[in-house]
């Protein structure tokens, strides 16, 4: 006998939880939810997210604000923010339990500082709503049926349902793609999103783990530019200013094969040929290399800086040619890097594409070509930078899709 449900969520991370919570909360008790998930384990994606502190949402309570920080997908979830946002993603987990803070970034996190904390609140409520999981489940298929949806698992059972959400991520799993392209959608290629760059040069080699609070950084000949904290690594360069400037330009240096120069400004505002003079006044007979003069460079990348403009570290301030100048200027304001690849932090990454929104209602996130079958999450083509966009796009798009398969079940 086939095994029926009124809904079944496809995916175990952020989306497909909040979504099957909410649809099951919104059912009678009698109601069968189902979440269904081709690991072994569930929200590893919010385990790992933020260091493993888990970055809930950002102190941005304007949904039109909100919005203008995912490159794809702006637009579009304007709306559904307005419905549920910042504010009620706040008060929901504040109401099991679950206190956030907010950091001077806008960050938002879990006072424990511990991801754990997030994915128990979010089991708990789910055992509470009487939801089910299936792990090590994958759907190897989806049929229309009368009155609903036919599933056909990879272990060989089927199962049916009145209504089904695809919440499987971004769409590098080939799963999530195939299933929502057998349903009739056209999926907008998946690429990189919320990458760091790969750099070998010698002004940063070694200097892993140093960051600097404020920079521009753009790529040259593009249009794409960005600023915040940029963090030197072992394989390059990341921080906010990096991951925000490789999620809007996401597209444009894929096709690029993620091989272009960056420039960098180490000091944005600041007038070097004005302050260079100042300091062969007031700083006439210290040596050029012993100290920063600017309070935000650490002393380690100016040392770099000076041999990168072959300036000998002994050298007076007063004895510093107008040519010597003019070079450290340029490697303090214009400094240009190779990048030749990008790297992602472990498991923690994004893709833009996947279903165009304007193949789904924003309103319930059903499929305006298969009624019944809902998105939510990274599934859709919507991608945040840095600093808790991603998961308030999965607890908004989450909350509409499981609040309207509980109406159509119902």
């Amino acid at each position: 006998m086939t095994d029926i449900w009124d809904a079944i969520i496809i995916g175990g991370g952020a989306a497909g939880f909040y979504g099957a919570i909410t649809c099951a909360n919104a059912l009678p008790r009698r109601a069968r939810v189902l979440i269904v998930e081709r690991a072994r384990r569930v929200l590893q994606k919010v385990k790992i997210s933020g260091g493993g502190r888990c970055n809930v949402t950002h102190d941005c309570f304007d949904p039109k604000r909100m919005a203008t920080h995912y490159p794809r997908g702006n637009k579009a979830l304007i709306g559904p923010l307005h419905r549920f946002g910042v504010r009620e993603t706040v008060r929901w987990f504040t109401a099991r339990g679950v206190e956030l803070k907010t950091e001077a970034d806008g960050r938002m996190f879990p006072t424990t500082d511990d991801s754990q904390t997030v994915i128990d609140c979010l089991q708990d409520a789910a055992d509470r709503a009487g939801v089910e999981l299936w792990t090590s489940a994958g759907v190897e298929a989806i049929t229309p049926i009368d009155e609903g949806f036919e599933l056909a698992l990879r272990d060989g059972r089927t199962v049916r349902t009145r209504t089904v959400l695809l919440a499987t991520g971004g769409t590098r799993s080939t799963s999530g793609a195939s299933l929502a392209r057998s349903l009739g959608h056209e999926l907008i290629p998946p690429v990189p999103s919320l990458f760091t760059f790969h750099i070998d040069d010698p002004r940063i080699e070694g200097l892993q783990g140093l960051s600097v609070d404020h920079v521009e950084v753009e790529v040259v000949g593009e249009p794409l530019a960005n600023d915040g904290p940029l963090l030197v690594t072992h394989w390059g360069m990341s921080g906010p200013a990096i991951l925000k400037l490789s999620a809007w330009g996401a597209r444009e240096l894929h096709a690029l094969d993620y091989t272009f120069d960056l420039q960098v400004n180490w000091l944005p505002g600041v007038d070097c040929e004005q302050r260079f003079h100042k300091l062969r006044a007031d700083w006439g007979k210290r040596q050029v290399g012993s100290r920063s003069p600017f309070d935000q460079l650490p002393k380690r990348l100016w040392e770099r800086l000076v041999d990168a403009a072959e300036i000998d570290p002994e050298r007076r301030w007063a004895e510093l040619s107008k040519k010597k100048s003019r070079a450290l200027g340029r490697h303090l304001t214009r400094a240009e890097f190779s990048v030749t690849g990008k790297s992602t932090n472990k498991d923690e990454f994004v893709t833009c594409g996947g279903v165009p929104t304007d193949e789904v209602d924003m309103r319930t996130m059903e499929s305006r070509i298969t009624p019944g079958v809902y998105f939510a999450g990274e599934l859709l083509d919507i991608d945040g930078v840095t600093g808790g966009f991603n998961f308030q796009n999965a607890w908004t798009t989450g909350h509409l899709a499981g609040q309207a398969m509980a109406e159509a079940a119902g």
